[in-house]
């Protein structure tokens, strides 16, 4: 080409100006910190091909302007590359924006008006007919219907809702009309509190990759000396020119710029942390992703995680009336969830409360008070002293614990009179459950305040592999500790609230959501419905993506084991080499392999 290397200079003039600014800028802030960086390498290859070229031009000799211009070429095209597929990568958050209503049909003045979504306030009423999005959270006041929830549960099948059930913003309503007032608008929505979760867990860092982040500050000095003793020992004792040796050193710093390295945890961390919100799992962070791959133990909570937690009364031993009577009134101070089974069954057999005085609640034991001068027990065989419970009342209580029932006992003056037996059923998928997390390996294990009998009668039903019972609210987080000391790697599943302190302790806390709460602060990963195959899902995807982390890192450092030495040379005899250019684009084309990679994890399906 006629007057070619003035062509170069401008062109490549050019293309250092614009597109390799960014590279030198960020290299030189590194120096200037007495650090480098993974631009470090691509400025000083680029700017070294570019500066010998003009002497060379000066001085008469041959020009290699294509070689810097071609570097920063394919490794901007490696950044557009990557840049596009950091967006897919975020395509899950963007589609659940998307999910959002964009008005809703609100009452005012008795009539029903269609307004944009941000004027909705608290406390309106809204209708919703089918085939609409439910606009915000809230609880039905009239009507009922059948609503797809798949967004936030990742569960497909509708679920019916009537009359003081609570809905949740964004979901489908499926056949019929209804209305309902608004309990949360705007950031407050459970769709804005699982896009913040997401978010967070997405800009956060495992563990892991502060060692990738170590490797990295001694990685590029390292290859700044390999490059240097590159051009040595080609120029100086293997008899390359000046301008070979020179472009052996080039093609190592370019070759060696370890993007792929630095890509591998961040953009598996943001597919798989958005592919389990998909899956009705919240992910909080990189720490909880990474703790959960290594858990070999999940300790579960029993009322309200493994069972139903609605408990209901099943048997009455002594007179019915009396019993139900003396129990539902004391009871009826009280929240425990056994309390209000009680409390049910008496308003259910329409018995009249009395009023009870000096009601006091024994951790652990149950309750006190006096109705009618009498002093009034409620609990466990705890509260009573020995002989204070007759050997009839005892047999019976052990029978009916055999039949995986709760027994309170109820005492008049310190008189064991009369049982009451509860149950509170395994919820449906709590078997199947257990089933799939056996299959995997994992050791479970039961923790309840509940007595021996029937907590071992549950855990036979859903399959349970070992039973901690009698344990007191405040002992559940030393139990869980006593497991970390014999060398186990623990996960908690409670419902975030009463289990807080275990939560908390456990290496992962596995709060269960309700769906419409999901702001649990103790747990470390929430699942969105109240299922524990959520349990198998959540371990599963955690899994699967520190597995795809360590598939990035070890791609990454092979990448540069093998392109180093080839840059350097070292296979020029079995015609083996790359110039400057070449290795800019394997860089770049490494880049984009871990992103793809990382993207696989949204085709994973975790099967239970």
């Amino acid at each position: 080409m006629p007057y070619y290397n003035w062509v170069a200079l401008i062109t490549t003039t050019i293309i250092m100006a614009i597109s390799a600014a960014p590279y030198w800028k960020s290299a030189w802030a590194a120096f200037q910190k007495h650090s480098a960086n993974m631009n470090t390498l691509v400025a000083i290859g680029t700017s070294v091909a570019y500066f010998y070229s003009i002497f060379a031009m000066i001085t008469g000799r041959e020009v290699y302007f294509e070689s810097a211009a071609f570097v920063t070429v394919f490794v901007l095209l490696g950044d557009a590359l990557e840049e596009k597929m950091h967006n897919n990568a975020n395509n899950a958050l963007a589609s659940l924006l998307k999910l959002q209503a964009k008005d809703a049909e609100i009452e005012r003045n008795g009539e029903f008006v269609r307004v944009p979504l941000d004027q909705v306030k608290t406390g309106a009423t809204i209708r919703v007919k089918p085939g609409e999005k439910v606009p915000v959270d809230g609880v039905i006041l009239t009507g009922s219907t059948s609503i797809d929830e798949s967004m936030v549960t990742g569960e497909s099948m509708p679920v019916k809702k009537t009359v003081g059930d609570e809905v949740v913003g964004s979901t489908i309503n499926s056949t019929g009309t209804f209305t309902f007032k608004a309990t949360k608008v705007g950031e407050d929505t459970v769709l804005a509190q699982i896009v913040d979760f997401v978010k967070k867990a997405q800009t956060s860092h495992a563990p892991i990759q502060k060692l990738t982040d170590k490797f990295s500050n001694i990685f590029v000095p390292a290859v700044l000396i390999i490059a240097i003793a590159t051009f040595v020992i080609w120029y100086a004792f293997l008899g390359a020119s000046f301008v070979e040796a020179l472009l052996f050193a080039i093609s190592v710093l370019v070759i060696a710029c370890p993007c792929a390295l630095g890509l591998a945890t961040p953009t598996a961390l943001m597919v798989g942390t958005a592919r389990a919100a998909n899956m009705g799992v919240l992910i909080k962070n990189g720490e909880a992703l990474q703790e959960a791959s290594d858990i070999d133990t999940i300790v579960f909570d029993k009322t309200g995680t493994i069972t139903n937690g609605k408990p209901v009364v099943t048997d009455v031993i002594g007179p019915r009336k009396e019993i139900l009577q003396l129990a539902a009134s004391l009871e009826d101070s009280s929240e425990h969830p056994l309390a209000q089974a009680v409390v049910a069954a008496a308003k259910a057999d329409k018995l009249d409360l009395t009023a009870a005085n000096n009601f006091k609640a024994i951790e652990g034991k149950g309750v006190s008070g006096s109705i009618n001068g009498q002093e009034i027990l409620i609990g466990s065989e705890k509260l009573f002293a020995d002989g204070n419970i007759s050997q009839e009342i005892s047999n019976q209580a052990t029978a009916l614990q055999k039949a995986a029932k709760t027994v309170v006992y109820v005492g008049k003056n310190g008189q064991a009179v009369g049982l009451i037996a509860i149950q509170d059923a395994p919820k449906p998928t709590s078997k199947e459950a257990m089933a799939a997390l056996t299959k995997r390996g994992y050791h479970t294990v039961m923790l309840t305040g509940d007595n021996q009998d029937v907590a071992q009668a549950i855990a036979d039903q859903v399959g349970i592999s070992e039973v901690i019972a009698g344990v007191l609210p405040n002992q559940k987080a030393d139990e869980i500790q006593k497991l970390q000391s014999a060398g186990r790697k623990v996960a908690f599943v409670g419902d975030g609230i009463n289990d807080a302190p275990a939560l908390s302790v456990a290496d992962v806390g596995i709060a269960m959501g309700s769906g419409t709460d999901i702001a649990i602060e103790s747990g470390s990963i929430v699942l969105m419905q109240n299922d524990l195959r959520g349990v198998v899902k959540a371990l599963e995807m955690a899994k699967k993506t520190f597995n795809r982390i360590k598939l990035n890192l070890f791609w990454a450092m092979i990448y540069n084991m093998i392109g180093i030495p080839i840059a350097a040379g070292l296979f020029m005899q079995v015609g083996l080499q790359l110039s400057p250019e070449l290795a800019g684009l394997a860089m770049a084309f490494s880049s984009v392999s871990v992103v793809t990679s990382s993207l696989l994890l949204n085709k994973t399906k975790v099967a239970v």
